[in-house]
């Protein structure tokens, strides 16, 4: 039995504070995480959750990843602008031109995310978060695509893209030039193992197929890795 992504994770100097803006932007749920930090759940109770995770991490650099939030109307893409803004959200600009159409904004620590106009093909039928959209190379995009066992539904000119089987939100790789990484990431992927599945074989698979490990970041039932791109993760074992 292979692992699945339980959680996106945020590490923050405020998780409270975090939950509070993106359940009031995405309307889901927040509750107490399963062991530190504090999460928001989507409204049906499936797929993954939002982590928030205490630990400051410096802001050096734009962040190798960040949310695309889908609207349903142009009127949609107003309100959920208008409603991050009243929470805490700020505009910033990382080059984006008037044209694009997607509004680019900062949550109140400092993450870009965009909320993408209505009408994007791509993005139809995910949910509210529409991708996690990350700065990477078409090899990390294959790793995840096996470590996940979720299909690609984009490759091309050294963009990836996967997505669950059960559909929902995709996750993205724009492909090279890849900016270096500057520091620990704020954003990274929690995989969990369910209980009785073979935790020393599963951090095996992760590892042929491009994982490493970090150096002594390792408890019980818990692995601190790398991805192919050098992006840190974490596997845990709920047994």
């Amino acid at each position: 039995m292979s692992s699945r992504l339980s959680a996106i994770c945020f590490n923050t100097a405020m998780p409270a504070g975090m939950a509070r803006f993106w359940s009031g932007v995405l309307g889901w749920e927040p509750a107490a995480g399963p062991d530190d930090g504090i999460a928001v759940l989507p409204p049906d109770g499936a797929g993954y959750r939002i982590r928030f995770l205490p630990g400051a991490v410096p802001k050096t650099a734009q962040s190798r990843a960040h949310f695309d939030l889908t609207s349903v109307s142009p009127e949609g893409q107003r309100r959920t602008v208008a409603r991050a803004l009243e929470l805490g959200a700020s505009h910033i600009d990382v080059g984006q031109l008037p044209e694009e159409g997607h509004v680019v904004l900062a949550d109140p620590d400092g993450n870009e995310f965009c909320v993408i106009p209505a009408g994007n093909a791509f993005l139809a039928g995910t949910g509210a978060v529409g991708a996690l959209a990350c700065d990477g190379t078409q090899e990390v995009g294959y790793f995840w695509s096996e470590a996940l066992r979720w299909p690609l539904v984009w490759d091309h000119d050294q963009e990836t893209a996967i997505q669950s089987p059960a559909g929902g939100t995709k996750i993205t790789w724009g492909g090279p030039p890849v900016a270096p990484k500057s520091g620990t990431n704020r954003i990274h992927l929690e995989l969990a193992l369910d209980a009785g599945a073979d935790f020393a074989a599963e951090t095996d698979r992760l590892l042929a197929l491009g994982a490493s490990h970090a150096a002594g970041e390792e408890t019980h039932g818990r692995a601190f890795m790398f991805d192919p791109d050098g992006n840190e993760f974490t596997l845990k074992h709920l047994g």
